[in-house]
């Protein structure tokens, strides 16, 4: 299994349209047939520690059954189609992708 992590920080930081439309975009790639799982998120109010890294606006966690799965779904057209609609709204992407042991 794999767990792919991603991390959107937004160009409009303050804009919560940008932030909803995101979100809402985020969504849609569970359609993906080998997307197992996916959470999309803000940061959480958890407190100000110095490990806490709070400088993204959008998360999304999606789990795979395989790094082949997780390859599908990176050419899967949904996922180029959400890339080409929402890449004007993020300024960076940082990924983690994380096999299971």
């Amino acid at each position: 299994m794999i767990t792919h992590a991603v991390f959107f920080r937004l160009k409009n930081p303050d804009s919560i349209e940008d932030r909803d439309t995101l979100i809402a975009g985020v969504r849609g790639l569970a359609a993906i047939e080998t997307v197992r799982s996916l959470v999309v998120g803000v940061p959480a109010p958890t407190g100000d520690r110095e490990v806490v890294d709070t400088s993204y606006g959008v998360s999304e966690i999606l789990t795979f059954d395989s790094v082949e799965d997780e390859g599908i779904y990176q050419v899967h057209p949904l996922h180029q189609k959400f890339i080409a609609e929402h890449e004007h709204l993020w300024s960076k992407v940082t990924v983690y992708d994380v096999t299971h042991s």
